[in-house]
């Protein structure tokens, strides 16, 4: 997205575009913030509003994936970017119109109810409370301490979060995959360079890492969902899948056969994003929500200490090392074993989500699953 902006609008004006990045994020958080608000209760109809914002995702990222592609087979004149930055923009206000029709729908609900409160005399916002037909008045419902289980009340703090196994379980698990993911993606030149793919080729894996990334955060979520609700697998199940799955990619990369780029970097593209989208959900349904940020920016720590280990350590000072005196090093053998150690850092992220998986599995199925399925009730 971000190089067709600058392919349409600012190519010879680095120093431009760098001061767009800069400011304009900072501006659209300031700007939109008013916007923001807090919704007390879902709504049934919620869940079309959110499918419709998922598939405006999907949509972009396939346009993108198309656009890209397309770069790599032809070159675009300067009018072609400009069409495609303006094609670009109109998908992007396509979530917009999701939520102004959102916004009307909730002020006619509001309206409606609002004219059963004065036709009827009740209040139809208040579902904790019921009318006595005898009295006509107003009764809370009682609420049982198995309500408050199931609501959250088990949230641990960071202190008791840390004194627990699942804890340093699911960090080591997101220091090899986040570790290991982001430390491809860091070499993706390089390694691209020692095996002889062209400049383009090159800038093309990078441009469609960004939308492996998506398609992994997006897709993990839902597939774990799915396996959780109908199948009964704790969710660490899938994080296990995608670390063996982000093995084989490691592998991959490091065979060196002709496209092996294209193929490998698709796997631990998606693999790394279903670990972002895993490890949040996860750390909120083990330690609960309650210090659930504090939490997840703990565990997050994993990605950053795995990725300078397995970047510095390991890619580098096996990279300077086959490379000899020269600056620069061609050929499989430059890689090779770089990858297949980040594979073995994979395989043990894998084993270890096993782990998590074995010992928290009797807890998914007595208190998540019965936490999911009051509050859909509720």
């Amino acid at each position: 997205m971000l190089i067709q902006v600058y392919e349409a609008l600012f190519k010879g004006k680095p120093s431009m575009f760098i001061l767009m990045l800069a400011l304009l994020p900072t501006a659209a958080s300031l700007l939109l913030m008013c916007l923001v608000r807090v919704c007390p209760v879902n709504r049934v109809d919620d869940k079309k509003h959110l499918n419709g914002f998922s598939i405006a995702a999907l949509v972009l990222a396939g346009y993108m994936m198309i656009i890209i592609i397309l770069e790599n087979i032809f070159e675009f004149p300067r009018w072609a970017y400009f069409v495609t930055v303006v094609l670009l923009i109109l998908l992007l206000c396509f979530p917009f119109k999701i939520a102004i029709e959102a916004y009307i729908e909730e002020e006619s609900q509001a309206h409606h109810a609002e004219s059963n409160q004065l036709v009827y005399g009740t209040d139809s916002i208040e579902p904790e409370k019921f009318v006595d037909e005898n009295r006509g008045d107003y009764e809370e419902l009682p609420s049982t301490s198995s309500d408050k289980a199931l609501t959250g009340g088990e949230s641990m703090n960071i202190v008791e979060a840390m004194c627990s196994l699942n804890f340093w379980l699911l960090f080591v698990a997101m220091a090899c995959g986040m570790g290991s993911g982001l430390a491809t993606i860091n070499n993706m030149s390089q390694i691209g360079e020692s095996l002889g793919y062209p400049t383009l080729r090159i800038n093309t894996l990078v441009a469609l890492w960004s939308i492996w990334n998506f398609l992994g955060r997006f897709g993990a979520g839902y597939v774990s969902d799915v396996l959780l609700h109908r199948r009964g697998l704790a969710r660490p199940f899938m994080m296990a899948l995608t670390l063996a799955t982000m093995t084989a990619g490691h592998l991959i990369i490091a065979s060196g056969f002709p496209g092996n780029l294209y193929v490998g970097t698709i796997l631990v593209g998606i693999c790394y994003g279903s670990q972002w989208s895993l490890m949040p959900t996860m750390a909120s349904e083990i330690f609960g929500v309650l210090h659930m940020g504090t939490i997840f920016n703990t565990i997050a720590v994993a990605s950053p200490l795995g990725t300078y280990l397995l970047s510095v350590w390991v890619i580098g000072h096996i990279y300077d090392k086959e490379a000899g005196d020269s600056n620069s090093c061609s050929g499989i053998h430059c890689f090779m074993a770089s990858f297949f150690i980040l594979a073995c850092v994979s395989f043990l992220g894998f084993l270890v989500a096993v782990t998590l998986f074995i010992r928290t599995r009797a807890f998914y199925k007595s208190v998540v699953l019965r936490r999911l399925h009051h509050s859909q009730r509720a």
